[in-house]
């Protein structure tokens, strides 16, 4: 956070895939989550931001019609697989706060 303008309020990132909306150092850090490979429900997880905060939500979707389209439409050899896995699926927030968190190595 130390590169960042000092004006910016309200920093968005991804990539983790878990919805939260936390304040550090002074500033409102928003990750929305994500449309596929949800952890926590499924569902298209986004945000809605305004105001100086934000709202995060989500949105149902028909799972089994995506995930066949992803397996029919997908050139990857692997699609329907990874649809089921990533689409059908929800992994657990305890299980990747789990996988997450600090780890003392022997």
């Amino acid at each position: 956070m130390a590169g960042v303008d000092p004006s910016v309020e309200t920093v968005v990132c991804g990539h983790t895939h878990m919805s939260y909306a936390r304040l550090a150092h002074g500033r409102l850090i928003v990750n929305p989550g994500s449309v596929g490979m949800p952890y926590g429900r499924r569902g298209a997880h986004w945000a809605l931001l305004g105001g100086g905060g934000a709202q995060l939500r989500r949105t149902a979707y028909d799972y089994d019609a995506a995930a066949a389209r992803i397996a029919a439409e997908s050139g990857f050899p692997e699609a329907a697989a990874w649809a089921e896995e990533y689409v059908r699926r929800a992994y657990p927030a305890e299980e990747v706060i789990e996988a997450w968190s600090p780890r003392t190595w022997d």
